[in-house]
Formats: C-alpha cells, sequence, structure tokens
C-alpha cells in the first residue's frame, strides 16, 4: 500500500463540500482528488464523516457523508492501530506538534507518501520524507 500524496480532512471538506462558500478551493481539491495517487488514514475517514456534516456552509447530509465515505475506501487508507498512535506521540513530543496532526504525518509515512496536502500545517514544512503542501496558499 504506496501513495504519492497523502491528503488531509480539510481537502476532502472542499472537494466534497466546499462549492458554495469556498468555489476556489472546492476547484483545487477536486484537481487533487483527481490526480489520484493518494491516499488517506481511518483518522482522515472518522474526521470527514464527522466534519463534512457539520462545518460546511452547507454540510453533507449523513447520507451524502457516508457515500463519501465509501468512495474514499477505494483509495489506499492506513489503519489505526497502536503502533501508530505510539509513532504519532512521539512525533507530537519531537516536533511539537498536536497529536492529531502528527498522527496524519506518521500515516504519510506508513503510505510512503512524499506529499501531505493539508492547511493545518506549515506549508513547505518537512517531516522527515513528508513535506507539507498548503494546496489553497493561493486560493
Amino acid at each position: 500500500m504506496t501513495a504519492e500524496a497523502f491528503v488531509d480532512t480539510n481537502v476532502l471538506i472542499y472537494a466534497a463540500a466546499g462549492r458554495r462558500d469556498a468555489p476556489r478551493k472546492h476547484a483545487r481539491a477536486w484537481e487533487i482528488i483527481g490526480e489520484g495517487d493518494y491516499g488517506i488514514s481511518a483518522q482522515v475517514l472518522a474526521e470527514f464523516y464527522v466534519n463534512a456534516t457539520r462545518k460546511p456552509a452547507v454540510p453533507l447530509t449523513p447520507a451524502e457523508a457516508a457515500a463519501w465515505v465509501a468512495d474514499l475506501q477505494t483509495v489506499p487508507v492506513v489503519p489505526l492501530d497502536a503502533g501508530l498512535v505510539a509513532e504519532a506521540v512521539d512525533c507530537s513530543q519531537s516536533h511539537r506538534i498536536s497529536y492529531w496532526d502528527a498522527a496524519v504525518i506518521v500515516a504519510a509515512w506508513r503510505l510512503g507518501a512524499t506529499t501531505l496536502y493539508s492547511e493545518d500545517l506549515n506549508d513547505g514544512q518537512s517531516y522527515g520524507t513528508v513535506t507539507v503542501v498548503n494546496p489553497f496558499r493561493d486560493a
């Protein structure tokens, strides 16, 4: 299970529900997922479902969000396990970032991704073999 890029939750939410309130981010998110060589984690799937049904200006219905979750399971998905949690705790402490951000980074490492698309971390910052790219920095 490998992929060139790891896509964080926010990118997926803009793809699914950003058309009205953030059309440029919506378009950019669709470009990223349209490229196809990306993966996610079980954490991202869970965060997506919860946040896509609550945060956008026009949230997805639970059924719409569930359909997205089902579709997203066709890309590589890094499972959440005790080893990932332990690595994320270490990463969080060594880089002084939140546990949740560290868990995304560790999942990207496990996927073999070199790019992490996220607006939650510093654009251009590298964490080992993974470099953060904010796909919306110009949007």
